[in-house]
Order: structure tokens, then C-alpha cells, then sequence
């Protein structure tokens, strides 16, 4: 098949082959390190995950257990596991939404806000080839 007629057909050229090789190859890299950086402080990646999500939450700094859920790409149920363990942990707290009883809000403690804040400054140094995470251009 021609490169002409594997661009008709959507087919990934050998430039978008090589583009998703190496988009792969530095997110592996990214994953390991981010492996070796929880596990040196105690935690899983996904709680580090989670404590990320719920301060990252755009224009408040908690979240609902769906909203984590969607965040991690995880089952609900999964999810609402992944804060009791980090609530035991001492990470964060829920509490109840004021205005809508039936919602509970994942809130950071004072203990999980100092682990999220060391292990994102740790992990912001490993973000090399995304750089435009923070604005930045990738040289």
C-alpha cells in the first residue's frame, strides 16, 4: 500500500508512527520515575494521583469521589476504596457537601497537602518532554 493510500484510509503514516513512539517512550519514563518517587515516600502512585486531583481541581481545592473517579479513569467504587485508604493514612478527609447533603467532598489534610506539594516539586523536575504542561516550549 502506498503512503498516499494509507493517508486516505486514516492509517498512521511512518512520521505519526515514530511521533507516538517516542510520546510513549517519554511517558514511560515519566511513569517509572513517578513510581520510584511515590514509593521512596510511602505511597502509591495512584494516591499520589488522587491527592493531585483533588487539589488540581479546577477553581476549588476538593473533589467528589465521581469527580476523582473520572479523573483516575477508575470505577467509583474503586475510587471511593482509594480515599478510605488514604483517609487512614491521614491524607484527606471527606465531609459533607453543605449545600447538597447526599454529596461528600475529598478535602487534603494539612499531612496530605505536604506530601502532595514534595512529591509534585519532585515530580515537576522529571516533566522534560512536557514542558508544555506548564506553558513551556520544548526546545
Amino acid at each position: 500500500m502506498s503512503s498516499n493510500t494509507k493517508q486516505k484510509a486514516g492509517l498512521p503514516g511512518k512520521q505519526d508512527l515514530e511521533a507516538m513512539s517516542i510520546f510513549r517512550y517519554e511517558l514511560r519514563k515519566f511513569l517509572r520515575v513517578s513510581e520510584e518517587v511515590c514509593n521512596a515516600a510511602g505511597i502509591t502512585t495512584l494516591q499520589y494521583q488522587l491527592l493531585l486531583h483533588v487539589c488540581g481541581f479546577p477553581e476549588r481545592r476538593w473533589a467528589t469521589v465521581g469527580e476523582l473517579a473520572e479523573r483516575l479513569q477508575a470505577a467509583p467504587n474503586g475510587t471511593a476504596a482509594l480515599v478510605s485508604r488514604c483517609e487512614a493514612a491521614g491524607l484527606v478527609k471527606r465531609k459533607t457537601d453543605k449545600t447538597d447533603r447526599r454529596q461528600v467532598q475529598v478535602h487534603l489534610t494539612a499531612k496530605g497537602e505536604r506530601c502532595l506539594l514534595k512529591l509534585a516539586a519532585e515530580h515537576k523536575t522529571h516533566y522534560g518532554s512536557f514542558a508544555w504542561v506548564f506553558g513551556e516550549k520544548h526546545a
